[in-house]
């Protein structure tokens, strides 16, 4: 089973990857389950993962405290609307199809707005007493 659950993990750290730069496909939730699948079955794989320099400290922040910086949040909304807004713009989506986009791209800004905020520079300590942040 470990290694059904490591290769689960990766392929979740490969859809995040994905997700940090496709508009609609969401990275954090395949991180959280990356987490959890390495969490079962490598130690190693699931440090690396939570001290990776690209995504480790909002992947901490939010996996423990359910909330992510200001900055972050921030970053996500934009990106999120400017490539919603390009894809309508540059494939020249029927109006349903761009509705559709439409209602995604706000659910998720309302989601973002909602998630709590974590103060930048705020340092956490982590299970095994280390601070991160």
């Amino acid at each position: 089973m470990r290694w059904l659950y490591g290769a689960a993990g990766a392929v979740f750290v490969a859809l995040g990857v994905a997700g940090i730069v496709l508009p609609l496909l969401p990275s954090t939730p395949f991180f959280l389950l990356a987490a959890a699948s390495f969490g079962r079955s490598s130690p190693r794989a699931y440090r690396w993962l939570l001290t990776n320099r690209l995504f480790g400290a909002q992947l901490f922040a939010y996996r423990e405290h359910r909330g992510a910086t200001a900055r972050s949040k921030a970053l996500a909304i934009i990106t999120t609307w400017l490539g919603i807004s390009a894809s309508i713009l540059i494939f020249s989506l029927p109006i349903i199809i761009a509705a559709l986009l439409v209602v995604i791209a706000t659910s998720v800004s309302i989601y973002l707005i909602r998630l709590r905020t974590i103060p930048a520079g705020a340092h956490f300590l982590t299970a095994d007493g280390r601070s991160w942040g």
